[in-house]
């Protein structure tokens, strides 16, 4: 890209000579307050909660928070390039917008406005398998721009082969498959709301426009909407699934595979044996399993296994350009975001996601600059220390 991302803070300042200030907070951790004051109760809940007492997604910013920066001194920081190569493509910075469904609950725009945000960017947009817009309409709002697709692995062995069929028709390069959901895990802000918008149809749209799916249903999906959600939360995930059926995939999706949820070292091994192409150290963002480890406590061992086999990315508690730079140190090769994204999203639509990824990665150009970096590929654990717990 031309000039530096570090260039959006004068854009912002020469923005205020005339008296504009931005229409949401630079500091990216403040939209979370905001979005619990926009969004109604179960919606929120949805975005924002995390399983059990939310100790996980705790774990998760305590983790990244007890690693600190030691910042170099008179490097050549005067030109600096953020891109690096995953997956074989060549992305911008190492950053994606993670899969996040039902986006609809958080207006306006759904994922389609995401995606447009991301695809401006040149920040590829993982779009779910539960999102509530077809994978075709989003893509078509993409253009050309660099799209992946993430499987909720069904136990319909048709259905996921006509996902994996339509995604690579609508042009998705990458299969982001989600290991860690086999079942919904006790969520208490969905359950005291009693709030699952599945069960209203919504963050259903891939599956209700799929002729595999409408093949299993008696009826088309208007006449009997109830009978067609009672067939997808049915097939949804598959407790039954083994590191042997990865070779369905395989045979079933051309381009590079990646397991999202890997947080032991062996398992990540298990992915490298199995040919796949990386892997996503994820708790899923503390929303899976109460009491897991950290995301960034589990990243280096993952890292150490298998960095040099696949490529590692990472996601789970990430919310400043810091972060990102901890999470490279920490052996990542690049990090998915998802809920700041959304409450941008919620916020002020596609320009707030745009908001959301310009200051991300403003941040993380200046934390690289002024840690004496002038790009992703010279950080590493040495430019870490941990802070006494």
């Amino acid at each position: 890209m031309a000039g530096h991302w570090a260039d959006f803070q004068y854009e912002i300042y020469l923005n205020g000579m005339t008296g504009a200030v931005p229409r949401l907070p630079t500091d990216l951790t403040r939209l979370e307050q905001l979005t619990e004051q926009r969004l109604g109760p179960g919606p929120v809940g949805y975005v924002a909660g995390s399983a059990g007492d939310g100790s996980t997604a705790r774990a998760n910013r305590a983790a990244l928070d007890r690693h600190r920066i030691v910042p170099r001194m008179l490097r050549d920081v005067h030109e600096r390039d953020l891109s690096v190569r995953v997956l074989g493509r060549e992305l911008p910075a190492p950053l994606a917008l993670a899969p996040v469904g039902v986006l609809s609950i958080s207006p306006p725009g759904a994922e389609p406005a995401a995606a447009r945000a991301a695809a401006a960017r040149g920040v590829p947009f993982v779009l779910s398998s539960a999102s509530s817009t077809p994978m075709e309409e989003v893509a078509e709002a993409m253009g050309g721009a660099e799209r992946w697709f993430q499987l909720y692995w069904p136990k319909d062995v048709e259905v996921a082969r006509s996902f994996l069929a339509r995604a690579r028709a609508a042009g998705y390069t990458a299969l982001v498959v989600t290991l860690d959901t086999p079942l919904l895990s006790w969520r208490p802000r969905d359950l005291d709301q009693a709030y699952l918008p599945f069960l209203h149809g919504v963050g259903t749209a891939n599956y209700f426009t799929d002729p595999a799916f409408r093949a299993g249903l008696a009826k088309p999906v208007h006449e009997d909407p109830n009978a067609a959600v009672m067939h997808f939360v049915g097939m949804f995930s598959d407790p039954a699934k083994t590191w042997p059926d990865l070779a369905f995939l395989r045979e079933n999706w051309d381009g590079p595979i990646v397991l999202k949820g890997i947080l032991h070292p062996d398992d990540a091994r298990l992915a490298a044996d199995a040919g796949m192409d990386g892997v996503v150290v994820s708790n899923h963002g503390g929303r899976q399993v109460a009491g897991s480890v950290a995301a960034a406590d589990a990243l280096p061992r993952v890292a150490e296994a298998v960095g040099d086999r696949l490529d590692v990315l990472f996601d789970s508690g990430v919310r400043t350009g810091d972060d990102v730079f901890k999470a490279l140190a920490l052996g990542a090769r690049a990090v998915l975001l998802g809920r700041p994204y959304v409450y941008g999203l919620a916020l002020d639509g596609e320009a707030g996601v745009d908001h959301v990824v310009r200051c991300l990665l403003a941040e993380l150009d200046l934390t690289l600059a002024l840690s004496g970096h002038a790009g992703p590929g010279t950080v590493g654990p040495g430019d870490l220390v941990t802070a006494p717990a």
